[in-house]
């Protein structure tokens, strides 16, 4: 693979939580999440310091969160904690993530003329 744009964000997806009340959480979550672990990306799907992949249902929620942070959105304006962060639960009603977009400086793909 040769990556040869510079993406405009540097996202980290942090598990803060579970929607359990007891504190025995192991076997809860299928991809074995734990509070603290912490996933990275820019474009491509989020990995965490092992090499294993998030789960690809929590994936299904958090890339058109994504897609409107790099479409200049807010994610205030759709419950966020702040522009560029925003809590999410996963589809099995599991696991809280915190997903957080980091602004590089980097052009806008569409609008930074790549391909004229």
């Amino acid at each position: 693979m040769k990556k040869w744009y510079d993406e405009e964000y540097e996202w980290e997806i942090e598990v803060i939580g579970f929607n359990k009340e007891d504190k025995e959480t192991e076997r809860f979550c299928r991809n074995g999440e734990e509070i603290g672990d912490m996933y990275t990306c820019t474009y491509g799907c989020p990995v965490n310091s092992q090499g294993q992949g998030i789960c690809s249902k929590v994936m299904m929620i958090i890339y058109p969160i994504m897609e409107a942070v790099r479409s200049g959105g807010d994610l205030e304006n759709i419950g966020g904690d702040s522009k560029y962060s925003k809590v999410v639960m996963c589809p099995d009603g599991c696991v809280l993530f915190r997903v957080t977009a980091k602004p590089l400086g980097n052009k806008n793909f569409f609008k930074g003329k790549f391909f004229d």
